[in-house]
């Protein structure tokens, strides 16, 4: 036999290689994607909509928001977990009147033990005229009466159970952080415009369109950028390093800030290889199995 070469089609064995490289050839397996400038959110976009803030707040942890759009999903968690927590007191009352009719069940089948014993101790004459049912007819009977769940879908087996709801969180989470999210933790953000006489829709329309509140610097994606909570703010993060960590004041409101105060703004990918944001996404395809 010839020897097993990469490319022999031959043998019995289908080697790593040969599978690797007929995977490869016919599309399957998991796709590496790169990223363009318009799959990647900009600084100032809702995280929800993905488009430009017209009310925006941030969050503790840095992630902006459109204040209609963040108020709408609260809400709608709050009416989702309202429905799940009725669900679940519905499962409680029903467990807790089954085990009532369990305990009355057991308490009456313990009289009827006991009546059946005392009647047994006196013995009953023997009537022979009557005849008792065969027991052929009774499960027969039986089994006409009563029909056999179906046995091809789990829910409806002998012994399938029932589905137990566990018991719902209150706890509202943001969609980005996963994190306990509450209405009055909410910041609310001013963005200082490049030039104040333009309305929205111009400014919008323009690709640099909003400056540091301090310096002036233009703001975008390779930018960092951090939300000072009295003011709201928007200042470059060299700003905050440079200048407002000496006094720790704001430098628009004047009032005392903390490093609690200080939210750095979560920011969408960029070009640069320093921006540490990964803009490579992979596309789960179907496997080939041998």
């Amino acid at each position: 036999m010839t020897r097993h070469g990469k490319n022999c089609t031959a043998g019995a064995v289908y080697t790593y290689h040969e599978k690797k490289k007929d995977t490869a050839a016919s599309g399957y397996g998991t796709q590496s994607i790169r990223l363009g400038k318009d799959a990647i959110k900009d600084f100032d976009c809702c995280c929800l909509s993905l488009q430009p803030c017209k009310n925006p707040v941030v969050t503790p942890d840095g992630f902006l928001y459109e204040k209609q759009a963040i108020l709408e999903f609260i809400l709608h968690q709050k009416t989702e977990i309202a429905k799940k927590m009725k669900a679940y007191e519905k499962q409680k009352a029903a467990q807790r009147s089954s085990s009532q009719l369990e305990s009355k069940s057991e308490e009456r089948e313990r009289m009827e033990r006991f009546k059946s014993r005392e009647n047994s101790i006196v013995s009953k004459p023997i009537n022979p005229f009557t005849t008792a049912p065969s027991s052929s007819s009774t499960a027969s009977t039986s089994s006409s009466s009563s029909s056999l769940p179906s046995f091809w879908i789990p829910s409806l087996t002998p012994e399938a159970k029932p589905t137990l709801i566990k018991k719902p969180s209150k706890v509202v989470l943001c969609p980005m952080s996963g994190r306990p999210l509450k209405m009055n933790e909410l910041i609310t953000v001013r963005f200082t415009p490049l030039d104040s006489s333009l309305d929205r829709v111009a400014l919008l329309t323009r690709q640099d369109r909003y400056v540091c509140a301090v310096t002036r610097d233009v703001l975008g994606n390779s930018v960092p950028c951090a939300v000072l909570r009295p003011s709201g703010c928007v200042v470059t993060q060299e700003c905050v390093l440079k200048l407002i960590k000496k006094d720790m004041l704001d430098p628009v409101s004047g009032d005392k800030l903390t490093d609690r105060d200080i939210v750095f703004l979560q920011r969408g990918g960029t070009g640069f290889a320093a921006s540490g944001v990964d803009l490579k996404a992979k596309e789960a395809r179907p496997v080939m199995m041998v």
